[in-house]
């Protein structure tokens, strides 16, 4: 008996991957996080597989169920949103089935900071701007912050920021960020990425909080940092016709020419 971790997804039920939808078909038990896990990916579960929605079970009827299916020698599809080596919670589930000896694995997901980027139509890391992408969340009821992961360390730094999990709280996220990227700093507000509901709210950190519209208090990503509408960026070397790479060398000197390595 095997549990099966899989990455549902942002929210469209078309973002699954392959592997996550043909382990799904051949379990015979499916526990899905029905607050964020749309139900049309529990089409792909076998017809009379037994589906249960954890949205509102504890960590300890979580494992009592999957302890169950184990005695039967039930393999279990076990869904999570996005990707889950992002806020989970799918750690504190493979220790405790560690120390039982269940057998796990885990298949990855399309993270919301993905979704969101493409629903922008954005690439978050543009030469001579960014080249690097934070992901980090602001603290809540469930999880607090360690002491250096600041948002005002964090905007030290010039690169794009994907704030999950922190839409209540975007008056303080704006109050620590300006300081470092400036009022005119391009802002992005993704809800509910991918799903048929999505908005995008497009602002900079000094008009945010006046351009947001009422209802958004849960499930919106914020996105912040001056690759988000930028045009005057610089095109990388890496198309560029005089760039030496292994595929197109430039002339009969280069390492590359007789398929050298780097």
């Amino acid at each position: 008996m095997t549990v099966h971790f899989i990455g549902a997804g942002p929210g469209a039920a078309d973002l699954l991957t392959l592997r996550g939808r043909d382990i799904i078909a051949s379990c015979p038990v499916c526990l899905y996080a029905g607050s964020l896990v749309p139900k049309e990916i529990l089409s792909h579960c076998p017809k009379d597989a037994k589906i249960i929605n954890t949205a509102p079970m504890d960590l300890d009827s979580i494992i009592a169920e999957i302890k169950q299916a184990d005695q039967k020698g039930l393999d279990i599809a076990r869904l999570h949103s996005g990707d889950l080596s992002l806020w989970s919670a799918m750690g504190e589930q493979l220790r405790r089935l560690r120390a039982e000896g269940i057998a796990v694995t885990i298949t990855p997901g399309v993270p919301s900071f993905a979704a969101a980027a493409a629903a922008l139509g954005h690439e978050l890391t543009l030469p001579g701007l960014a080249q690097s992408v934070i992901l980090t969340r602001t603290p809540g009821r469930a999880s607090s912050m360690p002491e250096n992961e600041t948002l005002e360390n964090f905007a030290k730094t010039g690169a794009t920021l994907a704030i999950h999990l922190s839409i209540h709280n975007l008056s303080n996220t704006v109050a620590q960020l300006t300081p470092f990227y400036g009022a005119h700093c391009p802002v992005a507000i993704v809800f509910r990425a991918s799903w048929p509901d999505q908005q995008i709210i497009r602002s900079d950190l000094g008009r945010i909080e006046r351009d947001m519209p009422e209802g958004i208090e849960r499930t919106a990503l914020i996105l912040v940092g001056p690759a988000l509408n930028a045009e005057g960026f610089e095109e990388s070397c890496l198309y560029a016709s005089d760039y030496d790479r292994r595929f197109r060398p430039q002339s009969a000197d280069s390492p590359f020419a007789s398929g050298g390595e780097r």
